[in-house]
C-alpha cells in the first residue's frame, strides 16, 4: 500500500513535467461505478433487491434476469447464484469484459443470474436495528453467512422466480460458506442442482498467503491493532489510487503487485487494461471477527465454527463447550472443482486434502498456471473453466 501511495505522490508532484500525463490512459468508466451502473453500462437489465436476514441484516443482492440474444418473455430461466470470496464483493463477477465476465456470459446464455453480497461488505452494510459504527454489528464471521445469508437469499430467490432449486457458484469464500450450510443444512442442500467451487478453501493448512500471519498473533492482540469491528474496507484513498493511479500504464507493475499481493502473482493472464476497475471495489471489507475465525481454521487446521473465546459463550451459541466441526462429507449436492497449480490460498495440498471428503465429485480440474484470482480475472477463463461450468449445467436441465 505504501508503494502505491508514493508512485500516487510522484504522480502528481511530477507527472506534468515529465510528461506522464500524456502517457495516460482514460480510466475505465466502470471504475466509478457502482454494481448496478455496471451491468447497466453494457446493455443489461438488472434488479436488485435488499434481503432481510433473521437475524437483521439487509445483504444487498443484484440480479441479471436475461442477456442479450434471450427473450424477455420466456419460460422460466435456470437460475444461478454467484457467490464471492473473502472481502470481495459480487463486482468480480462483472468486472472484465462480458465476454469474459461469468455473469454476464451466464444471462448471454440464457440464465437467470443472482448476484450475492456477504453481510458486512460494501453493498451489505446496513442492519435494522444496529449500526454499523457499533461492535456489536460486527459480531459475526463465516457461521452467520452459512446460517442466515444464503438460506434467506435462497429464499428471496424462490420468491421471485418460483423455482425451487438453483445452480451455485461460489469463488474461494464462497464455497467456505457454502460447505458450511450444505453440510448443516439438508434441506437447503436439496435446492441446489450443481455447486461449482472455484479455488474452494475448506482449510488452510498449507496456504502460503500472506494472510496467514494474521494467525500468529492472539486474539487480543489482533483486536488491539484492528479493532472488534470492520477489517479492510474499501477507502477513498485506495479508490484514488485505483482510478487516478492505476489508469496509467506506467504503473501498470506497481498496481498489478499491489492487486495480487495476497493471493500470489501472475501478471500474464491479467487484462492490464482493468487494473483501474478491478481495484475500484477492492477490498470490499469484512468483520475482525470473520479473519479471527480464519486464523482460528489455519492454526486448527480444520473448518470449525467459530469460537467464542468463552465457555458461556460457546454454551449459549453450540450447547457445547467447544465450537463444533463441520462435516463435508455430509454434503451430498453435485460437486464441481477447479483448483489451481500456482494458488497459494487454496494450496494444492489443501485441495488434495479436500477431494476424497467431496461425497458426489462430478467434475474436477486443476489449472496448472493457475492462481487465486484467475478463477475470475483470467484472461484464458473462459477456455479453462466458464465453458466447461455452462456445458454442465446445460446437461443438467
Amino acid at each position: 500500500m505504501w508503494q502505491l501511495l508514493a508512485a500516487a505522490c510522484w504522480m502528481l508532484l511530477l507527472g506534468p513535467i515529465y510528461g506522464y500525463d500524456k502517457q495516460r490512459r482514460s480510466t475505465n468508466p466502470e471504475a466509478n461505478m457502482n454494481i448496478s451502473q455496471i451491468i447497466s453500462y453494457w446493455g443489461y437489465p438488472y434488479e436488485k433487491y435488499d434481503i432481510v436476514t433473521k437475524d437483521g441484516y439487509i445483504l444487498g443482492t443484484y440480479r441479471i434476469p436475461y442477456g442479450r440474444g434471450c427473450p424477455e418473455k420466456t419460460a422460466p430461466k435456470p437460475v444461478v447464484y454467484l457467490h464471492h470470496g473473502l472481502s470481495a464483493s459480487a463486482s468480480d463477477w462483472i468486472c472484465n469484459l462480458p465476454n469474459n465476465s461469468l455473469a454476464f456470459l451466464l444471462a448471454d446464455n440464457c440464465y437467470d443470474v443472482w448476484l450475492g453480497n456477504s453481510r458486512g461488505n460494501t453493498w451489505s452494510r446496513k442492519h435494522l436495528k444496529l449500526s454499523p459504527k457499533s461492535s456489536a454489528f460486527w459480531a459475526f464471521s463465516l457461521d452467520e453467512m452459512a446460517k442466515y445469508d444464503l438460506p434467506d437469499t435462497f429464499d428471496l430467490i424462490t420468491k421471485k422466480t418460483g423455482q425451487e432449486q438453483l445452480f451455485y457458484v461460489g469463488h474461494s469464500q464462497g464455497t467456505t460458506i457454502a460447505f458450511m450450510a450444505f453440510s448443516t443444512n439438508a434441506e437447503l442442500a436439496k435446492r441446489i442442482k450443481i455447486f461449482f467451487a472455484l479455488g474452494p478453501v475448506v482449510t488452510v493448512k498449507y496456504t502460503q498467503s500472506p494472510l496467514k500471519r494474521f494467525s500468529k498473533f492472539s486474539r487480543p492482540a489482533i483486536k488491539a491493532l484492528f479493532g472488534d469491528k470492520m477489517f479492510s474496507p474499501h477507502t477513498p484513498l485506495e479508490h484514488f489510487i485505483a482510478t487516478r493511479v492505476c489508469s496509467k500504464k506506467i504503473f501498470h507493475s506497481i498496481c498489478s503487485k499491489f492487486l495480487f499481493n495476497l493471493v500470489g502473482f501472475d501478471i500474464r493472464n491479467l487484462n492490464m487494461s482493468r487494473l483501474d476497475v478491478y481495484m475500484s471495489q477492492k477490498p470490499a471489507g469484512t468483520s475482525v471477527q470473520t479473519m479471527l475465525h480464519w486464523a482460528q481454521i489455519l492454526n486448527s487446521g480444520q473448518l470449525q465454527a467459530f469460537d467464542w473465546g468463552d465457555l458461556d459463550q460457546n454454551m449459549i451459541h453450540f450447547h457445547q463447550i467447544t465450537p463444533p466441526l463441520y462435516n463435508i462429507t455430509k454434503v451430498e449436492v453435485p460437486t464441481a472443482i477447479w483448483s489451481g497449480g500456482q494458488d497459494i490460498v487454496a494450496d494444492p495440498k489443501d485441495i488434495q486434502h479436500l477431494l476424497p471428503k467431496v461425497a458426489n465429485l462430478i467434475y474436477y480440474k486443476m489449472i496448472p498456471h493457475y492462481n487465486h484470482m484467475d478463477f475470475y480475472l483470467g484472461e484464458d477463463a473462459y477456455q479453462e473453466i466458464y465453458q466447461d461450468l455452462i456445458r454442465l449445467m446445460k446437461e443438467c436441465l
